[in-house]
């Protein structure tokens, strides 16, 4: 009778412990311990899908039936149903969500792969199809594939499709650059045939989510006159004309993003393939002194912002090394009261430049700063120079803005008016000459002095974050492109624009749950240290570079049969040199050591507090029981 008891005891448990966790997975109510709230809805998505005024249907397919599915990807497709339960209670009844399991040769499966979802292949074999599709009237938009390697843009994307699917008609987005963002028509063509990522970068195609791109040459004289904002990144040899439009525009009240640079890596690259064949160097930099000087702003375009703090960590033929003209910029440097940048974790900038800008009576709001480390070097001092030579010439002299936003009233930067006609190019010798260009009639609207209401232009003093190098890692994930955010520069590049466009409900959403946890402390322990043992180590590597050549030399000296032919003043030279590069070898290590010992210390300080904690916290509690128990 007892036995039967107990049986029937534990399974009255067994069936209460499924039902509390199925009654648990249905309460509308959720709680999150988790650090950045990454399983919390966004302000930015709860107002989003406020507004929301069409109901809106997303089918969610997942192929759970294919056998073999690895764990990790389960987990991450129970986290994305999990999310989408969360976006349907917040919406109010706009939003209603369909699971699909699309079995092979099913009219589930038909309907997956008419609406652009894309196959995923197992390491088994098996394809399975995984991602979303969101309806709203007729007006359909997809996510061809989920990726468990975006997890931090999860909630991004989710809100982004929905955003997406109500906007009949985007934005219109000038591009004027010099940089090779966006994929030519015809490359892109090719590269969907042959199954090949096209050569643009990732940021052109996160831009193109929200707008309609217009790509604006730099010889134009005027811009579209439908425009809603206007993107100038690298600008190089712009006709005066160009530059006028892009100021009348800005004094109008319409957005401008403005990117600069002293020093681009694309350039530095095209400059290195045209001396392998004796063609002329490029310009490296951009600037557009007129207008940013009409607009109170200081750049020069011949420095580059060093920082010993943000340094980022680099492989070379020596190892790796901390290099401080690549700046890693995190939480503590980035304006957490800042739309742009609030939600950001890390941003990885290459040999920028830096702002100083007079107000004039408008809001400035740095973005993007240095440390109180930091220090400007000449762009050209870098061409040959070693991280640590870089970092000997940097001098501390505070802050440098790299990025900011400034908003209120500008003044123009032509107080004259329209420019005249520029003169046209004299023919090259030889060449006949060209017929006159006809040029548009001149506008009757008069040129505006100031800002009609409030202008806003966002200035930044690099452009190479733009590109894919320096932010995402793409790769084929189970036969799809996929890409990898290595830090936060994509977010940072979509933030800028939508902020400037005015929809400001997603940039509280990106940069979400990163896993980034930068130990702050250990690498401020390694500059102390870095700085003082820095001279020690430089004076001792070129003592052990000078023995190590003359040794080199003395064994050189050989004969037609590959002998050695030394004296016994040679031979005992040759012994000192190896003695005296043993000894330095010591030192060298004795040093090294010592730059690693308060970071080691922190090691085992932290060590012995995580073993020690949870016995001396149970005994704790344990003599609190006791005495409670007592009285």
């Amino acid at each position: 009778m007892k036995s039967g008891t107990k049986v029937f005891t534990i399974s009255l448990l067994f069936i209460a412990l499924v039902l509390v966790n199925y009654l648990a997975s249905r309460l509308p109510f959720r709680g999150d311990a988790t650090a950045e709230r990454i399983y919390t809805l966004s302000p930015g998505t709860r107002s989003l899908l406020s507004k929301v005024e069409e109901p809106v249907s997303l089918d969610y397919y997942f192929s759970r039936s294919v056998e073999g599915l690895p764990i990790t990807y389960k987990n991450y497709a129970a986290r994305v149903e999990e999310m989408l339960r969360q976006y349907v209670r917040a919406s109010g009844g706009k939003l209603t969500l369909n699971v699909i399991d699309p079995r092979p040769d099913t009219p589930e499966e038909e309907r997956a792969t008419a609406a652009g979802l894309q196959p995923q292949q197992l390491p088994t074999g098996e394809t399975v199809q995984f991602g979303l599709v969101a309806t709203q009237a007729d007006q359909q938009k997809v996510i061809s594939s989920f990726n468990p390697q975006r997890e931090s843009f999860l909630e991004y994307d989710l809100s982004q499709l929905v955003f997406s699917v109500q906007t009949v008609a985007k934005k219109k987005l000038g591009l004027i650059t010099s940089l090779p963002l966006q994929a030519p028509a015809m490359d892109m063509m090719m590269m969907m045939q042959q199954r090949q990522r096209p050569t643009g970068q990732l940021v052109a195609d996160e831009w193109a989510k929200t707008f309609e791109l217009v790509p604006i040459e730099a010889s134009a004289t005027d811009l579209p006159a439908d425009l809603d904002a206007l993107a100038v990144i690298h600008p190089q040899n712009l006709t005066t004309k160009l530059q006028f439009a892009i100021d009348q525009f800005l004094l109008g009240g319409k957005p401008v993003f403005l990117a600069v640079d002293p020093a681009s890596q694309y350039f530095k690259r095209q400059g290195g393939q045209a001396a392998m064949f004796g063609g002329p160097q490029p310009n490296v930099s951009s600037d557009l002194p007129a207008l940013l000087k009409g607009y109170g702003i200081t750049y020069n375009a011949q420095s580059v912002v060093g920082d010993v703090v943000n340094a980022t960590q680099v492989q070379t033929a020596a190892g790796v090394v901390r290099y401080p003209v690549w700046l890693s910029i995190g939480k503590d440097s980035l304006n957490r009261q800042a739309m742009p940048v609030a939600q950001l974790n890390s941003t990885l900038f290459i040999e920028s430049g830096s702002l100083a800008i007079d107000a004039q009576g408008r809001t400035v709001t740095p973005l993007v700063e240095t440390s109180a480390s930091g220090g400007e070097v000449p762009a050209m001092s870098l061409q040959f120079a070693q991280p640590d030579e870089v970092a000997r010439q940097i001098v501390a002299s505070g802050k440098k803005t790299l990025a900011a936003v400034i908003t209120g009233k500008f003044t123009s930067a032509f107080p004259g008016g329209a420019p005249k006609d520029e003169p046209p190019a004299p023919p090259a010798p030889g060449e006949a000459p060209k017929p006159p260009t006809p040029t548009p009639a001149p506008s009757t609207k008069p040129a505006l002095k100031e800002s009609s209401g409030s202008s806003t232009l966002f200035v930044i003093a690099d452009t190479d974050w733009l590109f894919d190098d320096y932010s995402v890692r793409r790769y084929n994930f189970l036969g799809v492109q996929a890409a990898e955010p290595l830090n936060d520069n994509l977010a940072f590049a979509s933030n800028s624009l939508e902020y400037l466009s005015g929809s400001q409900d997603l940039i509280s959403i990106r940069g979400k749950g990163s896993s980034l946890r930068p130990f702050t402390v250990v690498r401020q322990l390694e500059v102390d240290a870095q700085r003082r043992y820095q001279e020690q180590l430089t004076a001792l590597e070129a003592r052990i570079s000078d023995v190590q050549k003359k040794l080199t030399e003395l064994q050189g000296k050989r004969t037609e049969g590959n002998r050695l032919v030394a004296t016994p003043e040679m031979q005992k030279a040759i012994e000192d040199f190896q003695s005296q590069q043993a000894v330095m070898r010591g030192e060298r290590r004795q040093i090294r050591k010592a730059l690693r010992e308060d970071i080691e210390h922190l090691e085992n300080s932290l060590l012995v507090l995580n073993v020690l904690a949870p016995v001396v916290m149970v005994g704790l509690f344990g003599f609190i029981f006791h005495r409670s128990r007592r009285r």
